[in-house]
This record gives C-alpha cells, sequence and structure tokens, in this order.
C-alpha cells in the first residue's frame, strides 16, 4: 500500500480538526444562541469535562473521534458496506448521497428511528429558517446514521447526544472541508484492503510520537497517557504474514498434514518432522484461541482472521456461520490505546461484513479488551463484600481486584492472582443491586475488572504480538518498579517482558510469535532471559532482520517459539538484510520446498 500521501491527509486532518474543534468549542462558551439554549445538559457537560481535563484534553479527544468516524465511514461507504453513500457521493454529484437523496425527498426507512424526518425535510425545505439549511441537515443525518451503527458497533459509534455532537465541525459539505479531504486521501484503491485504517491512526499519531521521543532525549520519562503514542508500530504486512502463518498456520498443518492452507502461506517454513511427536493436538477450529496482548489496531488479527477463515471452509463449515465463529471462538486482542481498540474492533468487523453481507445484524462483537485503571476508595470495597457475601472473595480474589490501579500503565503484563475468573464473574453478574444507590457502582467496576482479568489469565493456543518498545531510560517510576518486581529477567525493556508474558498466556505446546528488538538475542542484560528460553521453550523459526528492514533504525527478530523445551528438535533459521526489502516486502525467501532447505540450522 501506498501510504505516503495517507501521512500527508492524517497529519493535514489533525491540524484542521483541531482547530475546527477549537473554534466550535470557543463559540459555543461565549454566545448566547438558540442552538446553545436548546442544548443546555450538553454545554454542562462541555464545561464538567473542561473543569475535569483541561479544554485541550477535550479539544483533542473530540478531534480524534470525528477522525475515526469519518475514516470508518468512508471505508464501509467505498465498500458498500453502508446503506447509503454517508460521506461519499453518488456518482455524477459532489454532495454526499445521504443529503442529495434527503433533497429529493428520500432518507433511508433504517434511520427512522434516529432522526427527525420532518426536521431535515423542513430544513431543506427552507420552513425551519437556518443560516445553512444544507449544512445543519447533512449534520442531522451524520448524527442519525451514527447512532444506527451504535447498535451493531458501539465501540465505534457511541451514542452522540451530548458535547461530541455539539463540536461536530462546521463545514462538512464545502469543497474544502475535512470529508473533501476523507475522500481524496482514502481512495477506491485503498479501501480495498483494511490495513489503511491501521495506517491512517499511525500517522494522526505521528506527531505526538515525535514529541514524546523528542521530550525523552530531554531526559523526561514517558507519562502513562504517552506510552500509546510512544509504543505505537505499524507491523509490515510481510512480517505480519511470517508470524501467523508459521504459528497459527503451523498448529493447523501439525494437526492436518495434508491440509490446503499451505499452499496460501508465503511466508510458511516446513517443520522439521524427525522427532515431531510432541505438538498441541486440536480437533476443531473452534478450539484455537489466538491473542494478541498488544493488538494496536487489529493487523496482526485481521490476518489470523484470514487463515481462520480458510481453516473453517476446509474443514466444511457454512459460509455464512464462520465469521461469527472466528469473532466469538478465536480472536482475542488486549490494548491500553482506547483508540487502537476501536480501530482493532473496526477491522475485524468489516472483515466479517465483507464476507457475510448481513453481519452487522448478527449483533456479535469482537473479543477486543481496552484495559482501564480502577481503584476503589478507602471502606468501598469491604462494605460491598459485606454486602454481596464476603465467602465470594478469595484472598486470590481481593487482591485481583487492587490489580488494575495502573492498568493503562502495565497493560496486559499484569498477571492476575485469581485464574478461574469464569464462576465468580457470573456469580456477580447475577446479583441485583440496582436499588443500592451507593453499592451498584462498586459493583458496576468489579464487574469491569473481572471482564479485563478474564482476558489477562486466559489460556491461548496461539499468542501473536509486536509488543511495545520501550527501554529502562523511557519508563517512569510506577513502570519501572513493576519491570524490576515481576520480571526481573526481563526488565530492562517492555518487549523483553511481553516474550516472558507471552508464555503465561500461552499452553503447554502452543505457539508464542512475536516480532522485537533484537537486543534479547546477544546483550548481557538478557543474559538470564535467553537461558530461560533456551532451556525450557523451543526455537520454532526465528528471522533475524538487519537495520531498517522494519523502517526503524534498528535490528529486530521475529521469532515464533514453542511452550515447551522439544529435544533435539531443529528450527528454522533465517537473516535479511536491508538490501533484500523491495517494495516493501523481501524478494529473497524461495519457494517453500527450497526455504525449508535453506533455513533450517541446528537448534542450539
Amino acid at each position: 500500500m501506498e501510504t505516503r500521501l495517507l501521512k500527508i491527509f492524517s497529519q493535514g486532518a489533525r491540524k484542521k480538526l483541531l482547530e475546527s474543534v477549537g473554534v466550535r468549542l470557543d463559540a459555543i462558551l461565549k454566545l448566547d444562541t438558540i442552538e446553545v439554549r436548546e442544548q443546555e445538559a450538553a454545554v454542562r457537560a462541555l464545561k464538567e469535562e473542561i473543569a475535569n481535563r483541561s479544554r485541550e484534553e477535550v479539544i483533542k479527544y473530540v478531534a480524534y473521534v470525528w477522525f475515526n468516524r469519518f475514516c470508518a465511514l468512508r471505508f464501509m461507504d467505498v465498500n458498500n458496506y453502508s446503506i447509503i453513500g454517508v460521506v461519499s457521493p453518488a456518482q455524477g454529484f459532489i454532495q454526499p448521497e445521504i443529503l442529495q437523496d434527503a433533497k429529493q425527498g428520500h432518507i433511508p426507512d433504517e434511520l427512522s428511528r434516529y432522526i427527525s424526518k420532518k426536521h431535515a425535510f423542513d430544513l431543506l425545505q427552507g420552513n425551519t429558517p437556518s443560516r445553512n439549511a444544507e449544512q445543519e441537515a447533512y449534520k442531522l443525518l451524520l448524527v442519525g446514521v451514527c447512532n444506527y451503527y451504535n447498535t451493531s458497533m458501539p465501540f465505534m459509534f457511541e451514542k452522540i447526544a451530548d458535547y461530541t455532537e455539539l463540536l461536530m465541525p462546521e463545514d462538512l459539505i464545502s469543497e474544502s472541508s475535512i470529508l473533501t479531504d476523507v475522500r481524496n486521501a482514502m481512495t477506491e484503491d485503498t479501501c480495498k484492503d483494511i490495513e489503511v485504517i491501521g495506517w491512517l491512526y499511525q500517522f494522526y499519531i505521528s506527531e505526538k510520537k515525535d514529541e514524546v521521543f523528542g521530550n525523552l532525549k530531554k531526559k523526561k520519562k514517558i507519562a502513562t497517557e504517552d506510552i500509546p503514542a510512544a509504543t505505537q508500530l505499524f507491523t509490515p504486512h510481510w512480517i505480519v504474514q511470517y508470524l501467523v502463518e508459521n504459528s497459527l498456520g503451523r498448529l493447523w498443518m501439525l494437526n492436518n498434514p495434508d491440509s490446503r492452507l499451505i499452499n496460501s502461506m508465503e511466508y510458511y517454513i516446513r517443520p522439521d518432522e524427525e522427532n515431531r511427536e510432541e505438538f498441541l493436538k486440536i480437533n476443531s477450529p473452534e478450539e484455537i484461541k489466538v491473542c494478541d496482548p498488544a493488538c494496536g489496531s487489529g493487523h496482526m488479527l485481521v490476518y489470523a482472521f484470514d487463515i481462520l477463515y480458510k481453516i473453517y471452509e476446509e474443514t466444511g463449515y457454512d459460509a455464512k456461520e464462520i465469521p461469527s465463529l472466528i469473532l466469538q471462538k478465536n480472536l482475542f486482542g488486549i490494548e491500553i490505546d482506547e483508540r487502537a481498540g476501536e480501530l482493532a474492533a473496526f477491522a475485524l468487523m468489516m472483515k466479517a461484513r465483507g464476507i457475510y453481507k448481513r453481519y452487522f445484524t448478527r449483533g456479535i462483537q469482537p473479543n477486543i479488551k481496552v484495559l482501564r485503571n480502577f481503584s476503589f476508595e478507602n471502606e468501598e470495597l469491604k462494605e460491598y463484600m459485606e454486602f454481596v457475601g464476603e465467602n465470594l472473595f478469595t484472598a486470590p480474589l481481593r487482591d485481583t481486584l487492587r490489580q488494575f490501579e495502573n492498568a493503562a500503565t502495565f497493560g496486559s503484563l499484569i498477571i492476575p492472582k485469581v485464574q478461574d475468573i469464569e464462576d465468580v464473574y457470573r456469580i456477580l453478574k447475577e446479583k441485583n443491586l440496582s436499588e443500592q444507590l451507593f453499592l451498584k457502582p462498586t459493583h458496576e467496576k468489579v464487574l469491569k475488572i473481572l471482564e479485563q482479568a478474564d482476558y489477562l489469565s486466559q489460556k491461548y493456543q496461539v499468542v501473536i504480538a509486536n509488543p511495545p518498545y520501550m527501554g529502562g531510560k523511557g519508563m517512569n517510576d510506577r513502570l519501572k518498579g513493576f519491570a524490576k518486581d515481576k520480571f526481573p529477567d526481563s526488565k530492562s525493556d517492555l518487549f523483553a517482558m511481553f516474550i516472558e508474558r507471552g508464555f503465561n498466556l500461552v499452553v503447554k505446546l502452543g505457539f508464542n510469535a512475536m516480532v522485537t528488538m533484537q537486543s534479547w538475542m546477544f546483550l548481557s542484560s538478557y543474559e538470564k532471559l535467553r537461558e530461560k528460553l533456551l532451556n525450557e521453550m523451543t526455537i520454532e523459526c526465528i528471522m533475524h532482520m538487519e537495520n531498517m528492514v522494519m523502517g526503524i533504525a534498528f535490528g529486530t527478530s521475529a521469532t515464533v517459539w514453542v511452550n515447551n523445551y522439544i529435544h533435539g528438535y531443529h528450527g528454522a533459521f533465517c537473516f535479511i538484510e536491508y538490501k533484500d526489502i523491495v517494495d516493501n516486502k523481501p524478494n529473497m525467501f524461495p519457494p517453500l520446498n527450497d526455504r525449508n532447505k535453506a533455513a533450517r540450522k541446528t537448534h542450539s
């Protein structure tokens, strides 16, 4: 995918949205208009949010919300997933199709519950006075569409009835509007691949990332709220292919040696079959759980979806049922960045919708969990436990409820003290505290903590990630102390801690596949980690990459480990030089049979 224009657009759109939202905010707070008086509750909420967060943070939040939605709607328009062109014009027209149709007297019936058609028509027919009737009507239509999609994609389209709507950019239908920029950048060609959404996000936050690293050079530690921007790195697709094919794909091929799947895996390396009696046995694709513990915008999970679809298809499942099964049973993502988590969920929904056109009506949400901080006031938890029943709350469970005070900092590195979450969660969820005014918020908080702990305590057959990279110099004191206490053998960098954590998440003989910095292979600070990996685990295959192969100025390695030591097993190894990269992928991978011969060396 050509990304240069996407970068220019994303960075320009960010500036334009920040400016327009800021102008709108100041106008609302300063002017006494009919619109402002009619939305008194939203204005009050806006003022409270500014008091709690700051003017700048509110502007940044709202600007990104609309960037996210505009890009999502454009992607759906181009791929004919929308009920009507929401931000895109019909052929031969300039204005968005939904507005053009409304001017002709037609608004889709699906929007009847979410919009006052009479109000929209009155605006467009001049029956309701307005400074800009078409602009106002279009905003009405746009809000209705967003609320319509709330039922199928609540993570992306939260109900709009607050200051977010109030701060919507003023100009949306002129040739210089943000939507014109969106359409020009997100062409039909770029929207063929859901990968475009991930690239847009990375470019949108790129200037913030530069700012964070600039502060790091000034010896300023990375704050919790800046960790996502500092550690987001979009993985080149061919590396995703390598990791997914040689973990998830390998698991299927070991159990189904005659599978046709091998023919569609470009970077697959056949495992050494000598002495290969030890491998994870599976009987059905429904048994395979894949987790990305730092999923970002979902690039790994999206390709895992493709591989899983082929697995289900060749097993004989009904094509219409496969997307639901994959999203319900197979794919799990964990993130600390709410915006990235939204995009990961959206990407998976688009994959499902691309296969089954009625998927949005299924009501099945992707298993993406964004970790949030939760804490309790003095006696809050004690009073709750006394009311619900203290016998339910074992010592490990009580500890677990306290482990998420810094979840947005520690992320998937948190290892819940209690492992069997399902039973206690079910019992607590059945408790009715609707009439307990003071205990109900605590009850909801406990349930949310247990939902997060469930993702982090499950065991998966495959873990795949491009984990965050952050050395000790960038860690704030809280993160550094956590690393030293919980991950003494890998504390020097977040990526190394994630390698260790991956083995904790995966079942015995499952696969832990990660692309990381190369330093774990050489530096003395990782000596104990290397000993543990070599003595307790097995390297299935490793691709060592020279500086700049991933587009970053240091060497990396894409490694697939087996969560167990297999005596005498021969892993596969290869080295990729920068000169081998042509058109953003390596041109040196030979055909499958020759590739295995060239890559295999003794595992020692």
